[in-house]
């Protein structure tokens, strides 16, 4: 079970430190072709954005450093919560693949902060 909540842990770091890379740098050029980045304002995904990378260190830091490895929990039930967001957010401009997406990432977060939580704790 640890190595699998690894192994997720660190798929998860690197596919939220993509989309955070993506709504700090790149906002402008990939926002024309998706509809609901016009939800909320850039400095808004910005912030999102900036939210991700550190969660995405939250991830996996504190629990390979073994400190305060409870943070990865919180960084993962965060993220949870932000998926959510996101999932009501493609909903409402009808993106289907999106609304996947995020659903599917918001359970990998709720399966990782419950595994660290619970199945497999960090000591």
């Amino acid at each position: 079970m640890n190595i699998l909540l690894w192994v997720l842990q660190v798929l998860a770091a690197l596919l939220y430190a993509a989309s955070g890379v993506m709504k700090v740098f790149m906002f402008d050029k990939v926002s024309k072709d998706v509809p609901s980045f016009g939800a909320m304002p850039r400095e808004t995904w910005m912030a999102l954005g900036i939210f991700e990378l550190v969660c995405t260190g939250g991830l996996v830091v504190p629990a390979a450093l073994h400190w305060h490895s409870t943070l990865t929990v919180v960084a993962a039930a965060v993220l949870t919560i932000e998926s959510l967001v996101f999932v009501w957010v493609h909903v409402k401009y009808g993106e289907i693949t999106s609304i996947v997406l995020s659903g599917v990432l918001g359970l990998l977060m709720a399966f990782i902060a419950y595994g660290r939580m619970v199945l497999k704790p960090i000591l």
